[in-house]
């Protein structure tokens, strides 16, 4: 396990280091025109009334810059996305990412029935099945990193976090070399445990 996780620190940060850029500062007063159209599905403040399009409400500026980026350049396919990203400079992109990071989630509630189920597996990891914890990347209360460009996942709708694991695991979403990471975890999980720890974050605190 201890491999397993100093494997995932060097990961970071060779991702970290082969994506990184002359940073361009955004606007969060700027962005909030720009991302008035991004309210219809991720809600004017970032969070989704819609359970299977994410909460990007306090999400890092990092990683919502290189997610659109992403999207633009054809690396991560998002049908629902499809052009609406066509008029934007990377001035926009920043600002609309310094917008969203300004906003505060609005926390989902997980399944009583699996949080204990969920917790483990987010807090612990699955060590049988050389699952590390998610701690190790996102945080002990799912604030994400970063510098490292992990995502804050604390508040995510359930729905969505599993649906990104499955994405993950059957390997349709492969955006970006720190994803080995991911496909490689989700790939030892079943489909019960990814309903578990998608509900415990979904409750999570930042």
């Amino acid at each position: 396990m201890k491999k397993f996780l100093k494997g995932i620190a060097v990961a970071a940060g060779f991702a970290w280091a082969a994506g990184a850029t002359a940073e361009i500062v955004g606007n969060a007063d700027a962005g909030k025109e720009k991302a008035a159209a991004c309210g219809a599905c991720h809600g004017a403040d970032g969070n989704s009334a819609v359970p299977s399009f994410p909460k990007i409400a306090g999400q890092g500026s990092k990683y919502l810059i290189k997610q659109m980026n992403d999207v633009m350049s054809g690396l991560r396919v998002i049908p629902e996305m499809t052009g609406q990203l066509d008029s934007f400079s990377e001035q926009d992109v920043a600002n609309v990412a310094a917008y969203f990071a300004s906003q505060t989630i609005v926390v989902s509630q997980a399944k009583p029935e699996l949080i204990e189920h969920g917790k483990q597996i987010y807090r612990s990891g699955i060590p049988a099945k050389s699952v590390a914890a998610c701690t190790a990347c996102h945080g002990p209360a799912g604030q994400g990193v970063e510098l490292a460009v992990f995502p804050a996942l604390g508040g995510q709708h359930a729905e969505y976090t599993g649906s990104q694991l499955m994405k993950f695991r059957s390997g349709e979403r492969m955006n970006g070399g720190d994803t080995r990471i991911m496909r490689s975890i989700a790939a030892r999980l079943s489909d019960k445990e990814i309903e578990a720890v998608s509900s415990y974050i979904s409750g999570l605190y930042r």
